[in-house]
């Protein structure tokens, strides 16, 4: 994120402020829209990482009502054999969210994560 932020010009936020704008205008209007890729890409990051802490959701969780969808989906069990059918859908239903967000957020995940790969 730090590489990110390092490559917006200083000379936009100084053209914002001759141009009339305040130092909150020159943020809200000229820095924040630049850095918007940046940002989502590392909140995608973030909610990913979330995502797959399995271990200490199965660990810190003793209630069901708290527990996360994956440990719930983990501690499905069968009398005599594994719900493999029922187990394979849940899994298609709680990941589905995932996926649709990352296609709504995806040109701003490769250009966030791209920007700042190349030193100059």
């Amino acid at each position: 994120m730090v590489k990110y932020l390092d490559k917006i010009p200083f000379e936009m936020d100084s053209a914002a402020l001759i141009d009339g704008c305040t130092h909150f205008q020159a943020f809200r209007y000229i820095i924040t829209p630049m850095s918007l890729p940046g940002i989502l890409s590392a909140a995608v990051l973030v909610f990913i990482f979330c995502w797959n802490e399995f271990l200490f959701a199965l660990t810190f969780t003793p209630d069901e009502s708290t527990r996360m969808a994956s440990v719930g989906i983990a501690l499905f069990e069968g009398t005599y054999e594994v719900p493999w059918g029922d187990i394979a859908a849940a899994s298609v239903v709680v990941t589905l969210p995932l996926l649709i967000f990352l296609m709504i957020f995806q040109k701003y995940i490769i250009r966030g994560l791209t920007s700042g790969a190349v030193k100059e």
